[in-house]
């Protein structure tokens, strides 16, 4: 029986079962996203206040989707694209974000900057992190410097990790084993006492993967595979000094042994890897008092990329390593039952270490808002920043958010704002093509859209439009240079159902660039479309599906030729099952996938490698 034909087979039994069980299942516990709290915000509001674009992967998804990695998890929604994310789950991956370069979507880790002062574009590695450790994550679309300074850009995107549960010890965990010889196992152990709180996780993952490069047609080489390990330790700690007083201290360590190639068509040596190291360290601090509550946040990181390579003939070495020191105080404060305020100063350090010198940056920042929220039918937010760089000087960005809840049903809402990004340590002081009379880049941004919000919830649907203006683009010729202009504009129509045992959600993303070279953006599509369906077959048996549709987009040959080339569309199609037992503290899930990978052979020699499947039990015993 060929492939096509069993998971036919597979399908109707699933379908089968569910019309038989419909009668007799559990509603699924709906969640309502207008009452969700929204951290990334910095002053807590909910999705019915704000006129932000926010999206929310919850817990209760993150749970169903032990068999991806969070490049997988980000990259079926609205407006993402995971350069990278449909192949070797080894391969390094950027983040484009409503047609954004790699550089401009900011990540956080519970709210505190994550960065990379090492990398080129100073961007967090989604390698990084198993979504075993994620609690839940926050997408806020749109300029956010105001909030969160250099690089939100386009978006933010906070990770929320695990915390400390209830009194008592639980012991948690996953584990999988899947295609390519790949296994991964966490466990963790979280609980608390009186006034002491803690969850410490550890992830292991190991793959033999895929060979990333694809010998010449007609060749008969055999590529070896380009396999990967890694081992994440998380830890956080809560202690509740007193009523009003808390202190959260964390501790993160990354490794990951990466596999790699030496080019397009080129297999490397066996001893060619990739060495990632990550560590950091720092804590959350939070006094209440009546009306109001004062933050802060520390945070110490240092990254490492070892390459051994055996590019162009020979061995080399190549060490990157960055500090990152960010310190951030806000204090938020309620003027009366419909007025918020929030003040904050924050101050980030980086530090580039190479072997002739070891320079840094920093920039201080000063920050405020006001949120009017619940005046009748209006909502409003008004904030401003101050930025000091100590190379290029001073710069400014504003935001003004105003939503408009027509009837219960019905928020429209809009955003202008301007955001920025710093030019990073590589581009003012590296070795190739150093300047240090770069400027920041600074962009214009637009937004406008409605939601509609039908059955209390059972069926919502949301359309956002968005155009943004890049000024002073740092683009790389003989050297790092800012350039004229760059545009981008699009939109996004994500509509969302539930019905009895039932939860449909989907999306349409179209975006299109300009870049000041081109008139089109690349490996970023125009058209995105994606569709997720789950239904609660059984008290016990959940199961999904999920279709995406990249358009066609373009991509360079590099060295080989001057023009880009056009490559066609594709589609990936997912299927996901979960049993419970033992009152749901144990599940069994089964994950199955069509990969491939976005770079194709026909321009730089990837492969593409076809079908991959991913089965495992996750537990949580108290």
């Amino acid at each position: 029986m060929n492939k096509k034909r069993m998971l036919t087979v597979a399908g109707l039994g699933l379908a089968q079962l569910m019309i038989s069980q419909v009668a007799n299942a559990q509603n699924q516990d709906s969640l309502q996203l207008k009452d969700v709290v929204i951290s990334a915000t910095k002053n807590d509001q909910k999705q019915s206040q704000t006129g932000k674009v926010v999206s929310i992967i919850s817990r209760e998804v993150l749970e169903r989707s032990n068999g991806k990695s969070l490049p997988d998890l980000l990259n079926e929604q609205a407006g993402i694209i995971i350069s990278g994310g449909n192949s070797n789950q080894g391969k390094d991956k950027s983040i484009f974000f409503r047609g954004s370069g790699s550089g401009y979507t900011l990540v956080l880790i519970d709210g505190i900057i994550q960065n990379d002062p090492s990398s080129i574009s100073g961007t967090f590695d989604l390698r990084l992190f198993s979504v075993d450790q994620i609690d839940h994550i926050e997408i806020l679309r749109g300029g956010q410097s105001t909030i969160y300074g250099s690089d939100a850009v386009a978006g933010v995107i906070n990770i929320v990790t695990k915390k400390g549960g209830p009194k008592g010890n639980t012991i948690y965990g996953v584990a999988s084993a899947g295609s390519f010889e790949t296994y991964k196992g966490t466990i963790g152990l979280n609980g608390g006492v009186e006034g002491f709180s803690y969850n410490i996780n550890y992830t292991h993952l190991k793959t033999d993967g895929i060979s990333e490069a694809a010998p010449q047609v007609g060749s008969a080489s055999i590529f070896d595979k380009d396999g990967f390990k890694t081992d994440g330790l998380n830890a956080n700690f809560g202690i509740k000094l007193d009523k009003n007083f808390s202190v959260n201290p964390f501790l993160r360590y990354f490794y990951g042994d990466y596999k790699i190639d030496e080019g397009a068509f080129s297999d490397g040596l066996p001893t060619n890897n990739s060495i990632l190291k990550q560590f950091s360290a720092g804590f959350n601090s939070e006094y209440k008092f009546n009306t109001g509550k004062i933050t802060l946040n520390y945070s110490h990181e240092s990254n490492s990329n070892n390459v051994n390579s055996s590019y162009s003939g020979f061995e080399s070495k190549f060490l990157n390593f960055g500090k990152l020191n960010v310190v951030d105080l806000f204090y938020n404060q309620k003027l009366g039952n419909k007025l918020d305020l929030l003040v904050g100063i924050d101050n980030r350090k980086m530090k580039l270490v190479t072997d002739t010198k070891n320079p840094t940056t920093n920039i201080f920042a000063a920050y405020g808002s006001l949120f009017l929220h619940d005046l009748s039918i209006f909502n409003l937010e008004v904030g401003g920043r101050y930025n000091k760089h100590d190379q290029y000087g001073e710069n400014y960005t504003y935001s003004v958010t105003p939503s408009i809840n027509i009837i219960k049903e019905v928020k429209l809402f809009g955003t202008v704002s301007t955001a920025f990004k710093i030019p990073t340590l590589n581009m003012l002081f590296g070795q190739y093509g150093a300047n240090l009379d770069l400027k920041p880049e600074k962009s214009q941004n637009y937004e406008a859209g409605v939601n509609l919000n039908l059955a209390d919830e059972k069926f919502t649907l949301r359309i956002a439009g968005f155009k943004r203006d890049l000024t002073d683009a740092i683009v790389y010729t003989t050297s790092y240079i800012n350039q004229a202009s760059q545009k981008f504009k699009g939109f996004e129509v994500e509509p969302a159902a539930k019905f009895s045992v039932f939860n449909i959600n989907g999306y349409y993303a179209y975006v299109e660039g300009n870049t000041g070279t081109t008139n089109y953006l690349i490996r970023r599509p125009k058209h995105t479309f994606g569709l997720n369906a789950g239904a609660q077959a059984t008290s016990n048996l959940y199961v999904s599906a999920n279709f995406r549709y990249f358009g066609n987009r373009y991509d360079t040959y590099f060295t080989t030729k001057s023009i880009d080339e056009l490559l066609p569309s594709y589609k990936l199609l997912s299927a996901y099952a979960e049993y419970a037992l033992a009152k749901k503290r144990i599940k069994i899930f089964f994950d199955a996938k069509n990969i491939l990978n976005e770079k194709y052979s026909e321009i730089i020699g990837y492969n593409t490698p076809g079908f991959n499947f991913n089965t495992g039990v996750s537990f949580n015993i108290r």
